[in-house]
Formats: structure tokens, sequence, C-alpha cells
């Protein structure tokens, strides 16, 4: 999402050996537009990177966790501080701390997220290093101020209508929902800091 990637972009203006693709929410968005941008593009290694939902209690939001295969670029992000990480690729936002506990006893993940799977398989297939590279955005132990699952479009992406509606009706989740808008920002911060340093 590009609220995901904005501050990493500004940070790396004017540099011609960098390339951002957002690929929007999901494996189906993400696949198709990574096939579609690889058909453009032939990269020299592929970094993941967005938010994640914590699995791994010992995750706070705003840590930065990673997975790769690629020794060099496992290296690079350890040494900025990066934490090597164990994810989990869901269909869908685990969005209650309950939700989270489970998906921690059932798959052993550190992290939970919904693209880069897809990234890696095509990565794998065409000889591409590759890293995923996430902020965690939402703790463990942490709740979402509204089910986001259920204000998603057909296409995953926020329906911003459906938003409007659910604050409308719950006008007691604005204070969490700014927390959380507070937080993602914080993470997408974090997020930056260490890609510059691989990058």
């Amino acid at each position: 999402m590009r609220e995901e990637a904005t501050a990493f972009q500004k940070r790396v203006t004017g540099r011609k050996d960098i390339l951002t693709l957002i690929t929007g929410i999901g494996r189906r968005n993400t696949e198709k537009s990574f096939r579609e941008f690889l058909k453009q593009n032939v990269p020299g290694r592929i970094l993941t990177c967005g938010f994640a939902g914590g699995l791994n209690p010992g995750l706070k939001a705003g840590e930065v966790v990673f997975s790769t295969d690629d020794a060099t670029l496992g290296r690079k992000l350890a040494a900025a501080g990066g934490k090597p990480a164990n994810f989990f690729c869901a269909s869908r936002i685990a969005t209650t701390a309950v939700a989270k506990a489970e998906l921690r006893r059932t798959t052993g993940a550190d992290a939970v997220e919904m693209e880069s799977e897809a990234i890696q398989k095509i990565c794998e297939e065409c000889g591409i290093p590759c890293a995923t590279v996430r902020v965690i955005s939402d703790a463990a132990g942490e709740d979402l101020p509204l089910d986001f699952n259920l204000l998603a479009k057909a296409d995953l992406n926020l329906d911003y209508g459906k938003l409007a509606l659910a604050v409308a009706k719950s006008p007691g989740k604005i204070p969490a929902l700014m927390k959380l808008q507070k937080q993602t920002r914080f993470a997408a911060e974090r997020l930056a800091r260490v890609l510059v340093q691989v990058v």
C-alpha cells in the first residue's frame, strides 16, 4: 500500500537504481502486479516490504523483521537492525489478539502478512534474490479498532465509504483509529530507516 511505501520513497528520491512497486493487497493482486512488473524490468534483487501483524508476543510495534534465503541480504538486514522471523501469509487481516494467538499456535509464525509468499515464489522461479522485510504495525496482544476485512472492496482495498459508515456508527472508535494511524506512520518510518541501509 502507498502508506507502507511513502516514507521509504521520500528517502530514495532521485535514485535511479531503485524501483518501487505498489502491488495492492493480497496474493492475487500481488502476483498480477509483480508479473506485469517483471515483463518490463529485470531486477537484481527484490525486497517485499510493508506492514505485518505481530504473532510472536516478543515483537513490539515498530520492530523490523525479515526472512530470506539469500545470505548477503540476510547479513545486510541484520546489520541494519532487522530481526530474522518466520512469516505466515494469510488471506485475511488478523484483527484480534485472539485470532493472532491462534495463528501463532497453528503456524508457529512470528508475524502475519498477505503478499510476500506470492513474490517469494515468483522470485524463486526466476532466480532473483529476495527478502521479505516487514515492520510490525500491531503487536500480538493488540486488537485492531475495526474488522477491516468487513470494510474491504472485492479487490481487498479499503472501501472508504464503508469505513466512514463504520465510524459514524461507532464514533467511540475514533481515538483507537487515530492511535493506529500514528502507530502505522511510526512503523513506516522504522521500516524506511532499515531499508535505506540495505539498498
